[in-house]
């Protein structure tokens, strides 16, 4: 088959005829970036990682509180609060 103008040979490759549904693939992803982010904050950048993490654990989990969803989320939202938690009192001086 050749193609013309305005027509492809192949689909789009994340389309659902070529290579199955992708669900849940981006939320996954989300949950093991916040992860890291919040692992990344206790090191360095607290006050910018914590954040970080707690957004992206959050998004990951469909923007409700909800336990049963994936564990990188749910540890990347407990991790990037107490990350940003311990951030703010050290910039407190406490």
């Amino acid at each position: 088959m050749v193609a013309s103008f305005g027509r492809r040979t192949r689909g789009y490759p994340r389309s659902h005829g070529r290579t199955g549904p992708w669900d849940g693939l981006d939320r996954d992803t989300l949950g093991i970036v916040g992860t890291i982010c919040a692992v990344a904050g206790f090191f360095t950048l607290g006050i910018v990682l914590g954040p970080a993490a707690l957004a992206c654990g959050w998004l990951s989990m469909g923007r409700s509180w909800n336990p049963k969803s994936s564990v990188p989320a749910l540890v990347a939202v407990v991790l990037g609060a107490i990350d940003t938690l311990l951030a703010l009192l050290w910039l407190g001086g406490v």
